[in-house]
């Protein structure tokens, strides 16, 4: 079951700390394929899937946290959304991977999503522009910047989000 994060601010009203709290956001990259997208967008864009060796990434994921759709063979970002539930467990077979030693993979981990800005495969913006200023792209060679998204989850800054999220709109026309 998921979990609720805290982070502790200080009410300007108040002399001492405060107990208001408040979610850490956090974002993530959901790595696909163009078929899988095609069938979260069949499902209106509602609910993601994760892998099953991902689930303590899903574990950390909660309401008001964001991600980005980075599309594998073109190479590119087709949206972003905002998770709108804690992850849950589902074997209902939507997704399904393209490497045929994981046919079986079901992507049990799933949360509840809401599309912020959908570009679709045909408008999907090239990522590696977006990748050689990423801070988390700089883990890997500059001439090997598609291994920055390989896997199916990725933890990135809100740094990373908003520059992907600011390209994204633009291919929107925002």
């Amino acid at each position: 079951m998921g979990y609720s994060r805290k982070l502790y601010i200080r009410d300007p009203d108040v002399s001492q700390e405060g107990t208001a709290t408040m979610n850490a956001r956090k974002n993530w990259i959901i790595v696909g394929s163009p078929d899988n997208y095609e069938r979260t967008e069949e499902l209106g864009f509602t609910i993601q899937g994760i892998k099953s060796r991902h689930k303590r990434k899903a574990e950390k994921m909660a309401p008001g946290d964001r991600f980005a759709r980075y599309i594998t063979g073109l190479k590119a970002f087709a949206g972003t959304a905002t998770i709108t539930s804690f992850f849950f467990e589902d074997r209902e077979k939507i997704w399904s991977s393209v490497d045929p030693k994981k046919a079986a993979e079901d992507y049990p981990y799933r949360v509840k999503i809401q599309p912020d800005i959908i570009l679709g495969l045909e408008k999907a913006t090239p990522a590696e522009p977006i990748a050689r200023q990423m801070v988390y792209a700089t883990k890997w060679p500059a001439a090997n910047w598609t291994l920055a998204f390989q896997g199916n989850v990725h933890e990135i800054s809100d740094e990373d989000f908003e520059l992907i999220r600011r390209d994204v709109a633009a291919a929107a026309g925002e």
